[in-house]
């Protein structure tokens, strides 16, 4: 039997090949996120971020250290999210409407890394700090920190060309979660606390604004992984074994614990009304909230402290925990809601 035969054969979303027909269809949801994704262009250039250049002389010393290394994880965090796209992900999901959307995310992580160097470029003029922010992942330990657990979890499964076998499969599975759930999830939705406390503070409302398109993308990127991972479970439930769940979880806990030594760091010289405490208890309500939307129970049970990120209005981007949203879409008419509970 050809290679092209086994391709029409595919029937399972992991199973080896790289299948090429679009017609029947067989996972419309996922082209359906690529029609959504596509609604929502937006470019750098629509950021204004010289209105924050007066914000910037303002903030204490504390302040000014939460926003160096703010960028400075920023500077390096979508590159690592994008090589993952292209050198795992890609090859492994085996439906053609599925990679039109992954191509969508790529481009997405690329305006992502450009409204970051243009963000860089803006707040560090000093071209030494520059520099010195993206080699953060070298001589910051807290974000360096961040980088070992990111590889720990999605290098497993580089040089990793078939799943042939279940466990290749539970790798994939793990990469993906991790992806999605951790580093998108966890580690940049943090991110964003720190953005929106500033602006609830009436503070880099040009940061905000950029962030709120960031904001967007990364959801829509979530809710497509989790997509995946379900559709993985109705077609092949006995891969969501205990060790897997365990995995899971160990993961979370090991995201939570990184992204609070970001946290201690951040806030280690004291911003005024933002306690290293409730940045955790934030922290924790977010990664239940990852676990909830893989149909596990929750690790922690913290409340979310932070009243600005579910009342604060964010370009119409309304927060991501329960309402829908219908903000910049260009070129086709229509609106994307995020029933997914985030």
């Amino acid at each position: 039997m050809t290679t092209l035969d086994n391709t029409r054969r595919a029937k399972s979303l992991l199973d080896p090949g790289m299948d090429l027909t679009l017609r029947p269809m067989r996972y419309p949801r996922f082209y359906e996120s690529f029609r959504d994704a596509i609604k929502n262009t937006w470019s750098v250039e629509e950021v204004d971020l010289h209105s924050d250049l007066a914000d910037l002389k303002k903030l204490t010393g504390a302040e000014r250290h939460l926003i160096n290394r703010l960028v400075a994880f920023f500077a390096t965090g979508d590159t690592i999210v994008a090589n993952n796209l292209v050198l795992n992900l890609y090859q492994h999901i085996n439906a053609p409407e599925a990679r039109l959307y992954l191509s969508r995310q790529l481009f997405e992580e690329a305006v992502h890394v450009q409204f970051y160097l243009t963000l860089l470029d803006t707040y560090l003029p000093d071209e030494q700090e520059r520099a010195a922010a993206f080699a953060a992942v070298e001589n910051i330990p807290s974000i360096r920190d961040k980088a070992e657990f990111c590889y720990r979890w999605i290098d497993s499964i580089n040089g990793l060309h078939r799943l042939e076998s279940k466990e290749d499969r539970r790798g994939f599975l793990l990469n993906l979660i991790c992806f999605a759930a951790c580093i998108e999830g966890l580690f940049f939705y943090g991110a964003f606390a720190y953005v929106y406390f500033l602006r609830s503070r009436g503070l880099l409302n040009g940061l905000a604004s950029g962030t709120n398109w960031v904001f967007r993308d990364e959801s829509m990127h979530m809710a497509f992984a989790f997509d995946v991972v379900e559709t993985v479970r109705r077609e092949e439930p006995d891969l969501f074994d205990d060790a897997l769940h365990d995995q899971v979880r160990q993961m979370l806990r090991e995201a939570v614990d990184a992204e609070t030594r970001f946290a201690e760091d951040l806030l280690g010289q004291g911003v005024a009304g933002l306690p290293l405490s409730d940045m955790r208890a934030y922290l924790e309500h977010v990664a239940d909230r990852r676990l909830a939307a893989l149909g596990l129970a929750p690790e922690y049970g913290s409340g979310n402290p932070f009243t600005f990120m579910e009342l604060q209005d964010v370009q119409e981007l309304s927060n991501f925990f329960e309402r829908k949203v219908s903000a910049y879409q260009v070129a086709v008419t229509g609106s994307v809601s995020f029933d997914e509970d985030f």
